[in-house]
């Protein structure tokens, strides 16, 4: 009787294994049938890193297509540029004025992505401003001198350019299809360190760290936990399929060093100005006119809003689209063309991906009912016309202004003031003024920022009557002009 029992069991057992065989035979042939059949309709990249991907066994993530694909379109950038010796009274009595306010040789480095096989480089505005010598090195150890085609300090991008051909690139991937959990590969040049590839998953998207100092910041990072260090910023982050899906940008840290947070300008953004700063020199940005913050418990409690999301209006700016559009302090923007929004930092992202003279529509809550308006976008000048290089964001009478950093607070031993980092045709450029030079004051009136600027003179070049302060050697000036 055993060993019926013993025999029965095993007849069973063999069965159970070809039902078993047949089921897994049937489910592994079946995807690959239909990559056989659909293989048209697949670009070859993409086929690789799906075939790549049915390799690796059950729960494993494969990154060995996505690095290869990204190491020879990701360069080493680095930078020379001029800056004063800061002031220092202990040298000063040792060496007189001959040692205050002499120029060194500062250098800096950083990465950049390879966009295109002509040579179109994308890095950090912060990797190459106020650079005098930009110079990249590829993945085969080639170096090139790059010239920049244009900078965006309000998104922290720069577009460079070298001479050479036939170049290894990234394509754009999606970033608005990035889930929470999935997987990225960051590849660049931490502390020199040429194509280093680390990964992580997507943590969060729609960051606003309000680290970006421009009076126009648009801030909607990505955030991961991919190991990101100095050297990093400009560098790439791709999905499993090698795409580009956003440009490395900062860490947040405690000591400086990686802390396991970093932070990249997602595609959707960085797209839109590359092909602005490609086409006209200057970023065409969206304005709807109106100042934001994000909804609080406080704020839904107080408009008895379904759920605690949205940016709510704290200004309506005159004359703008949001002006026009009848918006009001307190209304409450949920859908922005039909794409919800739950931050103040996820609409500025969906607002960027626009043009002046562009026009969508506005979903908004006001005393708890929803309405949808049609909104026409407009420019930094209030005019929906295209804008010409000098005339951008951060830019007034010809020159882009920018707040100064504790570097030059420290060097001229100021505690204000806005530097002209780029210098056009224009009144500053008539008046004598030059790249690196710090406006203090105008008409009196102590100034911190671009749009300081703007409203001082009510951007009029005629209501300018007096300019105060320091040029790049560190001599201070004081102009007056009329009675």
């Amino acid at each position: 009787m055993k060993g019926k029992y013993l025999f029965g069991g095993l007849l069973m057992a063999m069965a159970g294994a070809a039902i078993a065989l047949i089921a897994y035979t049937s489910i592994v042939e079946k995807p690959a049938t239909v990559i056989q059949q659909d293989s048209s309709l697949i670009k070859p990249s993409e086929a690789e890193a799906l075939l790549t991907s049915f390799q690796m066994q059950e729960g494993q993530v494969d990154f060995t297509y996505a690095a290869e694909q990204t190491v020879h379109a990701v360069v080493h950038v680095r930078t020379k540029s001029t800056v004063q010796t800061p002031q220092n009274p202990i040298f000063e009595w040792f060496y007189g004025d001959r040692y205050n306010n002499r120029p060194r040789e500062q250098l800096g480095f950083g990465s950049g992505v390879i966009i295109s096989s002509d040579g179109y480089i994308i890095t950090n505005n912060h990797v190459i401003e106020d650079a005098d010598n930009i110079e990249v090195k590829l993945n085969d150890n080639r170096i090139f001198k790059a010239e920049v085609v244009g900078r965006d300090p309000s998104t922290d991008i720069a577009l460079i350019k070298i001479k050479a051909s036939n170049l290894s690139y990234l394509r754009y991937g999606n970033s608005d299809n990035l889930k929470i959990g999935e997987w990225v590969l960051a590849v660049g040049n931490p502390f020199n360190l040429t194509s280093t590839v680390t990964a992580g998953i997507v943590s969060a998207k729609g960051r606003n760290l309000q680290i970006i100092d421009d009076d126009y910041r648009i801030e909607s990072f990505i955030q991961t936990d991919a190991a990101l260090n100095m050297g990093n910023s400009g560098g790439a982050l791709v999905n499993t399929k090698g795409e580009l899906v956003g440009i490395t940008a900062a860490i947040y840290s405690p000591s400086g060093a990686y802390a396991g947070n970093s932070f990249a300008i997602p595609v959707s953004i960085v797209k839109k100005v590359v092909d602005d700063l490609k086409q006209f020199g200057e970023v065409q940005r969206a304005l709807i006119g109106i100042t934001m913050t994000d909804v609080t418990s406080e704020v839904a409690e107080k408009q008895n809003l379904p759920e605690v999301k949205g940016a709510i209006i704290t200004e309506v700016k005159g004359g703008g689209a949001a002006e026009e559009a009848k918006l009001k302090v307190d209304d409450v923007i949920i859908k922005f063309d039909g794409t919800p929004v739950s931050t103040s930092s996820e609409l500025q992202e969906q607002v960027t991906k626009h043009r002046p003279g562009d026009r969508a529509t506005i979903t908004y809550l006001r005393g708890g009912k929803e309405n949808t308006v049609p909104i026409t976008m407009k420019n930094v000048a209030g005019s929906t016309s295209i804008v010409k290089p000098g005339m951008g964001t951060g830019v007034v009478f010809g020159a882009r202004l920018e707040a100064v950093n504790s570097s030059d607070r420290q060097s001229f031993d100021i505690d204000h003031g806005v530097k002209i980092t780029e210098l056009n045709d224009g009144l500053f450029k008539d008046m004598g003024l030059r790249k690196g030079t710090i406006i203090q004051s105008i008409n009196d009136k102590r100034v911190n920022s671009a749009e300081d600027v703007r409203q001082v003179t009510g951007n009029n070049e005629k209501s300018l009557k007096s300019i105060k302060g320091v040029f790049p050697d560190g001599r201070v000036f004081d102009f007056r002009y009329g009675n």
